[in-house]
């Protein structure tokens, strides 16, 4: 018999009711241990699909009509299920949950970008108003002050209850992807070397300007899941047909002034596009040394 990986996943989540699942299906599968996670292995190449397709909907949360069958042999009521399906979605993608709500938190203390006061504390640079300008403080200024968050904090002010929720939308949709593959810590750094490139590389093209919003992070893990699927592929960086395409063109958009033209305001492209280049040139390491480990 030929064993084939199907997913790998943190040693922390719980694959019991997808592996319960598979014995209910006559499914011939094993769970192993390797570098610090857990790898679940097929005995047949042909299930592979079945198989993504079924822990897709474990992780989303979303069980088939046999899946929720099982749950009524259980005795357990659908809004119990439902109930505890999104605990258990937060449970699995706290540090994605905690992102977000840095991003709504600050969006408040903004008023999504109006009081200009307290803009000034998440912005790159620093800046005094003088009457109807801005005038901003060099970086070394600011960092001789101790003012190291402002190195990644621009991704937390958001302009816009449309540029909040949009960023908040799919960022939630593939952030957790990877929270549920690679770990918290992972997507922490992630996010955290994302927001410093894309900042600065911002800044050297535009020079100190405002500027801010999760998208460049945002391009960094949909570049991170992109990647790491097409080498070495896994359920939970399965995104649905035409996400990439989508966001790439979206991407394009920006780029070539549309999106500017047609009155979404000043778009921080280098921001986007370093934030896409961090997050393929991460996927393409982790997979490659994820499917080396498995050879």
């Amino acid at each position: 018999m030929k064993w084939s990986s199907v997913i790998r996943v943190p040693l922390d989540v719980d694959l019991a009711p997808l592996v319960q699942k598979l014995r209910q299906q006559g499914i011939v599968h094993r769970v192993t241990e390797s570098s610090g996670e857990q790898v679940l292995w097929v005995g047949d190449e042909e299930q592979i699909a079945h198989v993504q397709q079924l822990y897709q909907a474990f992780v989303e949360g979303i069980w088939t009509t046999e899946a929720v069958d099982v749950v009524i042999e259980q005795q357990t009521t659908p809004s119990l299920v439902r109930q505890s399906d999104f605990v258990a979605q937060l449970r699995r993608s706290s540090m994605t949950a905690a992102i977000l709500l840095a991003c709504l938190l600050v969006a408040v203390l903004t008023q999504l970008g109006d009081n200009i006061t307290t803009v000034s504390w998440f912005t790159f640079h620093d800046f005094q108003i003088k009457g109807d300008l801005l005038y901003f403080m060099t970086l070394e200024h600011s960092l001789a002050q101790g003012q190291w968050w402002r190195l990644v904090s621009p991704i937390l002010l958001h302009f816009g209850l449309l540029h909040l929720a949009m960023n908040m939308m799919w960022y939630w949709e593939i952030g957790r992807r990877i929270e549920y593959q690679q770990g918290k810590i992972f997507l922490l750094l992630l996010t955290l070397m994302a927001a410093l490139v894309s900042n600065v590389s911002q800044v050297v093209m535009s020079g100190p300007t405002l500027f801010g919003g999760l998208s460049g992070v945002l391009y960094a893990v949909l570049g991170h899941c992109w990647i790491y699927q097409r080498i070495n592929p896994q359920a939970s960086y399965a995104l649905p047909k035409g996400v990439v395409a989508m966001m790439l063109i979206w991407l394009l958009l920006c780029l070539f002034g549309v999106v500017t033209a047609l009155g979404f305001g000043q778009i921080a492209n280098t921001a986007h596009v370093s934030g896409l280049l961090v997050g393929c040139l991460s996927g393409a390491v982790f997979a490659s040394l994820a499917r080396k480990s498995v050879l």
